[in-house]
């Protein structure tokens, strides 16, 4: 019988283990190094095994095992000390369609363990279909004697390069041989490499073509505006942006609409962080954005609104300039336009608004969490005179993004700022979206209105002109 070699990606995949003693331990840990997540049935368990179950590295349920427990596993592995149970867990993996291993009984085993030389990335798995795995384990250790010990780390750099080189160089001979000189690790001196030169001159035609068209650059990241969600409202270098990136990480606002613009083969992630749950950090952006940069993709941080108002644009473009990684910022339809002219209303008049204060209500650095903002990660309320600028006047219209849903306070806060009650308050939601809806109210009849859906942007008109803001 020929068996089909294959490593398999565990992550985050469900797997079975029945028993929970010294012959099952080593397995569950296998597993749990390969990242699956892992149920264990067994009546009692080893010492170590409890730990890990009281530490919820795994899932221990104290019983016998039941067919039910095969219910959305990938795979199962069973491992007591009772023949029979074991093959009568093999036997329904199989009437479930599940592959099983069976420790030491070949004949229910639809899989075997390999035994594994592993330097990082690096694995050479050998099998000898469960007839002996002392000579695998010889075998084995004469493999290691020849595998230099930090071949995983020189694995992780030419993956990298190959990464560059494919996305720089198109398909073709030259492609072909730059990727095999790249694998023998003794040809390439980085200060006189054929393979860098050939990286080099690709990147700079590309580039130098891609510029002229107004497509993305390989290695360079582009901070982009996505506007308010319609996707006519975007700039035009953005749409070709988005339309030619390699690599796009959005924000949780950007609308299904400008995200359907990028193109088929393009890696698209939700970075955004929303109502306080964080779907990546901060950091992590950054880590990102670098990384995928240096691999010689383009990359579209895309962000709601304009990248460079409450977008947390400085902290990113700090991080790529510490990196040295090349980046472009692209404008984009703010909310606080987007709500002036979804009402419509016009945000400076000659007679009345001189002046518009775009500011937030949400600021970083406390504990309490914002409940519309895009960017923030740790963010809280704060008062107006705090968010509001104290040289406002009558002339001065207010556009308050994030502005939270305590409306009452937020009725005081202007109240107490000077602001008369009868002074006009625009609510929009969604601003130049599908679900926009908006709210025509004014400073004194705030606290009775319903909180709109985030995102919302509140536009505070001041009143007809010198009925002024006392301080």
């Amino acid at each position: 019988m020929n068996l089909f070699p294959l490593f398999l990606k565990l992550e985050g995949r469900s797997c079975l283990v029945v028993g929970a003693g010294s012959i099952a331990a080593p397995k569950i840990e296998s597993l749990l190094h390969a990242g699956g997540t892992v149920t264990v049935v067994a009546p009692e368990a080893l010492p170590a095994v409890v730990a890990l179950a009281e530490e919820k590295e795994i899932r221990w349920m104290q019983r016998e095992f039941a067919p039910a427990d095969l219910n959305g596993a990938l795979l199962v592995v069973t491992a007591t000390n009772q023949k029979a149970v074991n093959h009568a867990v093999a036997r329904a993996a199989r009437a479930a369609g599940i592959l099983c291993n069976s420790v030491d009984d070949p004949p229910d085993c639809d899989f075997y363990y390999g035994s594994v030389v592993e330097r990082g990335s690096l694995q050479v798995a050998i099998s000898t279909a469960g007839k002996s795995p002392a000579l695998a384990q010889r075998l084995r250790e004469e493999l290691s004697a020849l595998i230099a010990d930090d071949a995983g780390a020189w694995l992780d750099q030419l993956g990298e390069r190959r990464l560059r080189i494919l996305a720089a160089v198109p398909p073709g001979e030259e492609r072909k041989q730059a990727l095999h000189l790249l694998a023998r690790r003794e040809s390439c001196n980085p200060d006189d490499c054929p393979v860098e030169a050939v990286l080099n001159k690709a990147l700079g035609d590309k580039a130098e073509g891609e510029a002229a068209a107004g497509r993305a650059t390989a290695g360079r990241v582009y901070l982009v505006g996505a506007g308010p969600g319609f996707a006519d409202l975007l700039t035009v270098r953005a749409y070709k942006l988005i339309q030619s990136a390699a690599c796009i990480l959005h924000d949780d606002l950007v609308s299904a609409e400008v995200l359907a613009l990028a193109r088929a083969d393009a890696l698209v992630v939700n970075v955004g962080k929303r109502c306080g749950q964080k779907l990546v950090t901060q950091p992590q952006i950054h880590e990102w954005m670098i990384a995928y940069a240096r691999e010689g993709r383009s990359v579209v941080r895309l962000k709601s609104g304009d990248p460079l108002l409450f977008g947390r644009a400085a902290e990113e473009m700090a991080a790529l300039n510490e990196a040295g990684v090349a980046y472009e910022v692209v404008p984009g339809v703010s909310a606080a336009f987007a709500a002036a002219a979804a009402a419509p209303v016009s945000l400076t008049e000659r007679d009345r608004s001189a002046r518009v204060v775009l500011t937030t209500r949400h600021r970083a650095g406390n504990q309490s969490v914002a409940e519309e903002s895009a960017e923030g990660e740790k963010t809280a309320t704060i008062t107006a005179s705090a968010a509001f600028h104290p040289g406002l006047d009558a002339d001065s219209t207010l556009a308050i993004y994030m502005p939270g849903r305590d409306y009452a306070a937020l009725k005081q806060d202007l109240l107490n700022e000077g602001w008369p009650s009868e002074a006009r308050c625009l609510l929009v939601s969604a601003a130049g979206a599908l679900a926009q809806q908006i709210a025509d109210v004014t400073i004194e009849e705030l606290d009775g209105l319903t909180p709109l859906p985030a995102p919302v942007t509140i536009l505070v008109i001041p009143c007809e002109k010198k009925t002024g803001i006392s301080k």
